[in-house]
């Protein structure tokens, strides 16, 4: 099967390409990238005003499989994912029961391959059962094919367990995916502030999440390991991030699209959909994310795709569940946001989500070099796009953007050379 995409603005920033020129892809790979390909072809696509790019990766999703099918499944979330132009995404291990031994991740991969359109990267836990108290068997998960381990939802609460986990991963060539929250001081719903007070809810203060940012990186520079901070949301704990690597820590950090979009003064009322863990932050938290995103101390967006039933939000906000959906949105909010807002360029933004996340995991994906696996996202970026909540692909509805104004749409989304997503829809 050959398919040639013609006229695109080829963005492989991995390579350094920003230029409009062709694709040939051939068995699954990509043969050519070059101007003016002539080659016949079983099916060309015009891709010209479109900008054509390796498949989006997304280090921080959940799928919920197995054990919470109600709230999404590998079937819906990867096509969720597919819809987004994600070609690539890492499951969390906090599902029921935990991904925390090789069977669960073995489990997670074959259950993928099954039902799944994109790739699945499962994530193994760092304790067993995430209880805190007993590494699990990262060796074992790391032979079947885990990519990172996390405790993801919580944070390994003794630093000496933590350090024997940062060890472990290191022996194995994995990246601890770092979860950075001291629970003594999240006890709230939404972030400490003047917003809080006035609604009445129990804030979250800064502190709980950069007490554990310096705690891990401390760790992770004493045994040389290497540490990715998972959605970071303030101030100090990137000033940290900075002061740790000119210490030679090898840290990596992530944001999500709706920590750089929207803060505290966003929650008019009791609307659970802005319930999210770490909270929706300050407006200076939130400028100095779209900072650390343009000056590369934060490396890379992810999205925390958290999906869940409508009975876990529709209940006080006290009592409802942590998280949104995000995989269908993270593009074109990062187009809206952070490329028409001046932080980064195009380029920039396609690296924070194919390279720089290729490199975490040790991965050869995320570039358009000729001999790499076909995984490409081709996106219309003037494309005016209002988030209808009704028919994203994902199982679960959970998401404060409805209704939103962004750009950029997904027209095509290529999996090993096999198209899932055309025009916009899903075709697998």
């Amino acid at each position: 099967m050959k398919t040639l995409i013609k006229n695109g603005r080829v963005i492989d920033p991995y390579n350094n390409i920003d230029k409009v020129l062709d694709i040939l892809v051939e068995d699954g790979k990509i043969s050519k990238v070059e101007e003016n390909i002539s080659d016949n072809a079983d099916k060309t696509i015009d891709a010209k005003g479109c900008w054509v790019t390796p498949g989006f990766i997304d280090l921080h999703v959940h799928l919920r499989d197995p054990g919470y099918e109600h709230k999404e499944t590998i079937a819906t979330g990867t096509r969720a994912g597919a819809m987004g132009g994600f070609t690539t995404i890492c499951a969390m291990p906090n599902t029921n029961p935990v991904t925390d031994n090789e069977i669960l991740v073995e489990y997670v991969k074959m259950k993928a391959e099954r039902d799944g359109v994109i790739n699945v990267l499962p994530i193994g836990a760092i304790t067993k059962g995430q209880h805190g108290e007993e590494l699990a068997d990262i060796g074992k998960m790391a032979q079947v094919g885990a990519c990172a381990i996390s405790e993801d939802g919580k944070s390994v609460p003794g630093p000496s367990l933590m350090k024997n986990a940062l060890r472990y991963a290191k022996m194995f060539d994995l990246p601890v995916f770092d979860h950075c929250e001291e629970i003594s001081l999240a006890k709230g719903s939404m972030n400490a502030g003047d917003r809080a007070s006035l609604l009445g809810l129990k804030g979250i203060s800064n502190d709980s999440e950069e007490l554990i940012v310096a705690r891990d990186m401390i760790l992770a520079g004493s045994v040389k390991a290497q540490i990715h901070l998972c959605h970071i949301s303030t101030t100090e704990s990137i000033i940290q991030i900075r002061q740790a690597r000119e210490r030679g820590v090898n840290v990596t950090a992530e944001a999500t699209p709706h920590h750089f979009t929207l803060c505290d003064e966003d929650i008019t009322e009791y609307d659970a959909n802005f319930k999210m863990n770490p909270p929706l932050r300050s407006k200076k938290d939130v400028e100095a994310v779209r900072q650390a995103l343009k000056d590369g101390t934060i490396d890379v967006i992810a999205t925390d795709h958290a999906p869940h039933h409508i009975d876990d939000k529709n209940c006080e906000f006290e009592k409802a569940a942590n998280g949104i959906i995000g995989l269908e949105t993270a593009l074109p909010l990062g187009i809206k946001i952070l490329v028409e807002g001046g932080y980064l360029t195009p380029s920039e933004l396609i690296a924070k989500m194919t390279c720089n996340p290729a490199k975490i995991l040790h991965s050869d994906k995320g570039t358009l070099s000729v001999g790499a696996a076909a995984d490409i996202t081709i996106t219309d970026p003037e494309c005016e796009n209002i988030f209808d909540v009704s028919k994203m692909a994902s199982k679960a509805k959970n998401t404060p953007f409805g209704g939103y104004k962004a750009k950029g749409k997904v027209l095509y989304t290529i999996v090993g050379g096999e198209i899932v997503v055309e025009d916009g829809k899903l075709v697998k």
